[in-house]
């Protein structure tokens, strides 16, 4: 209608400025003519606006008209909707609903002038949308909001907006989902860790007596949680769980770990599982697949735990029993192998530790190195000389024919070509690497390390040899040098350097020691490792023992942990501070230490256990990792207050999660 009346007012304009223009065109020709059309123009022009105020008038009635049927319509619809219609005033008080409002949600008596607050929670939504839950239904409410005029032209009690809210009810359908949700399967990769070594000694009929005891006490766990098992090879199971479940079995924190542990064979060695969890999986062929990955996980980082995979990593749960010894070293034999192989088609070899490298990463490297160097290949250790915790050995193997052998990270980074190694030892984390430009230059990577499995570990390497029962880098070194074969045999500069390896990390042989670490140390000691020469390498200067002191003496603690905070650093603090940490578990009744420093605009954490409490947990939670012995962490921009808060925090977890005291 508009529209209409629009392209009428255009003609007439038109009509108007032609008037115009014949009127002047005529002027010009006679004025006679001019008097007659200018009056037939101003007489044409008064009745056209006349006509025009008419509908003008007629349209503002028609749409007064159409306007009030569209309200009568919008009220009828309003009052007659299939769900329930509300409206607020703006303070949020209830003026009016429809029918279905008092049907559905104001059965007990009428709602004029109460809160919209009582029934959706909230003042108002701060989106058009939102889920409510009203005496046992469940809604999604939409609402508009419609501003009433000026603000001019409001008195003082008037109502200045309206909000409608309307009211979906899900109530069905949204259970429909959480039921589907709910149902959706977890799978379970199960396996009895080490099977081989804790039943080796066992008789026939014991060793079929503990496999069904154990089979017993997998299928008893998941029928309680209605779920069902498929054993699918010797010691290794397949479990599916609906998701309805899963928060039970992680509140419980995996309870049959512990019912396996309490398990034992004549030999007292403990029994153990390892789970792997995959949940909210879109197809069972997926679900496996990251079941599998998450077992891979939870064994890479020891066994008698569980890894549930989740959108950002892994969540672990267990963890608390020492790693089992592999008495075999069918591993090792074909691992030696294949990384000789694979030394022998290289051009050149770059061994690389962690960052601040201590005795072990140095050791595992410069035993690697006089194997490379005797296989014919050029090789040098990339290592900041400047950072590190090894300056003394170091310059000592300079002395002894490593002179040029240790190169800073940006001069061994110009030797990559397409055919160059990379071995990396005493780590498998890329944010801890001297030097991450290096690995991601070379193609080639092998790995060996020993530390716990963390989330993000590097993953494309050609060879990838973890063992983290063993004591060391420097111990499994030791074992794949001797099979190498005699080609590659050790002096005894190598050996003291290796030996010196597995003697920090086992502090000098008392923990985490097993009969592979004890045959390593003996060859080195037939290789002509002198072991007073190693001590000396363990020696420190008078001002360091002196801090050192001052470290333990200002110890506080706390649920069996030894706290000390180092006030004052020195460029010696990393040295100094696990030293501390060892020294503090002999006092009596603690179970780990922890000494923190500030260090790079951040405070650092070298945590010690003797084994009962699993250091590397309490690690992981602020950052972390390690092994469940010997673990660190390094927190960046901030203080030692909120650091030393959020350790004890970690330690309480830790508390709770193992029924500490």
């Amino acid at each position: 209608m508009r529209e209409k009346h629009r392209l009428y007012r255009s003609v007439f304009y038109l009509l108007v400025i032609a008037l115009v223009i014949v009127s002047a065109i005529a002027y010009f020709f006679s004025e006679k003519s001019f008097y007659v059309i200018g009056a037939v123009s101003l007489v044409v022009t008064l009745i056209a606006m006349l006509c025009t105020a008419v509908a003008d008038r007629r349209v503002e009635k028609f749409v007064h008209r159409i306007g009030e049927k569209i309200a009568s319509v919008q009220a009828d619809t309003l009052e007659n909707m299939p769900i329930p219609v509300i409206i607020t005033d703006d303070k949020g008080e209830i003026i009016w609903y429809n029918g279905k409002s008092k049907n559905m949600l104001f059965t007990d008596g009428e709602w004029y002038g109460r809160k919209i607050k009582d029934i959706i929670g909230v003042d108002s939504f701060v989106e058009q949308t939102g889920l409510v839950e009203y005496r046992g239904k469940r809604y999604t409410v939409f609402c508009t909001k419609n501003t009433c005029g000026h603000a001019d032209d409001y008195a003082e009690n008037d109502v200045r907006s309206l909000t409608v809210y309307y009211f979906s009810d899900e109530t069905a359908i949204r259970k429909d989902a959480d039921q589907y949700w709910l149902s959706r399967p977890s799978i379970f990769a199960i396996m009895i860790d080490s099977i081989d070594e804790v039943l080796q000694n066992a008789k026939e009929n014991e060793r079929s007596q503990m496999l069904a005891h154990i089979e017993k006490l997998i299928e008893q766990f998941v029928g309680d949680y209605n779920g069902f098992v498929i054993k699918n090879d010797r010691g290794r199971f397949f479990a599916v769980i609906e998701e309805r479940n899963m928060n039970a079995i992680v509140e419980r924190r995996f309870a049959l770990l512990d019912q396996v542990r309490a398990l034992s064979t004549n030999d007292s060695l403990p029994i153990t599982l390892s789970i792997g969890v995959a949940r909210n999986i879109d197809s069972y062929p997926e679900g496996e697949q990251a079941a599998l990955q998450a077992l891979d996980m939870a064994q890479g980082r020891g066994g008698d735990q569980a890894a549930v995979k989740t959108p950002n990593g892994y969540d672990f749960y267990g963890g608390v029993s020492k790693g089992i010894e592999k008495r075999t070293k069918v591993k090792t034999r074909i691992v030696a192998t294949a990384l000789i192989e694979l030394i022998n088609s290289s051009s050149n070899v770059i061994i690389m530790g962690h960052k601040f490298a201590d005795l072990d990463s140095l050791g595992a490297a410069v035993g690697l190195l006089s194997s490379v160097r005797k296989a014919g290949k050029d090789a040098v250790v990339a290592i900041d000389r400047s950072k590190n915790l090894v300056k003394a050995s170091i310059d000592n193997l300079e002395k002894n024919g490593y002179e040029n052998s240790f190169l800073y990270p940006d001069d061994a980074i110009g030797m990559i070509n397409p055919n160059t190694l990379l071995i990396i030892v005493d780590t498998h984390l890329e944010h801890v690497l001297e030097s991450p430009e290096i690995y991601r230059a070379c193609k080639n990577v092998a790995i060996i390390d020993h530390h716990r499995r963390m989330v993000g570990y590097i993953d494309n390497s050609v060879i990838f040899y973890h063992e983290p029962f063993a004591s060391s880098a420097s111990e499994m070194v030791t074992e794949l040098i001797q099979y190498f074969g005699d080609k590659y045999r050790i002096s005894r500069i190598e050996a003291e350097a290796l030996l010196a390896g597995i003697m920090l990390d086992t502090r000098t042989f008392t923990i985490r020691t097993g009969v592979r670490t004890f045959e390593a140390a003996a060859y080195l000691r037939r290789q002509g490792a002198d072991t007073v020469e190693v001590r000396k390498m363990f020696s420190s200067t008078m001002e360091n023992y002196q801090q050192r002191a001052r470290v333990v003496s200002a110890a506080e603690i706390y649920k069996r942990c030894a706290l000390s905070i180092v006030s004052s650093t020195s460029e010696d603090i990393k040295t100094v501070a696990p030293q501390a940490a060892d020294e503090l578990l002999s006092i009596s009744d603690v179970d780990a230490s922890f000494v923190m420093y500030e260090y790079d605009d951040g405070v650092s954490i070298s945590a010690r256990s003797m084994g009962k409490m699993n250091v590397q947990v309490i690690m992981e939670a602020l950052g972390g990792g390690g092994h469940q012995t010997m673990a660190a962490t390094q927190m960046k921009g901030i203080s030692m207050e909120p650091a030393r808060q959020k350790l004890l925090e970690a330690i309480d977890e830790y508390a709770v999660n193992n029924s500490i005291e």
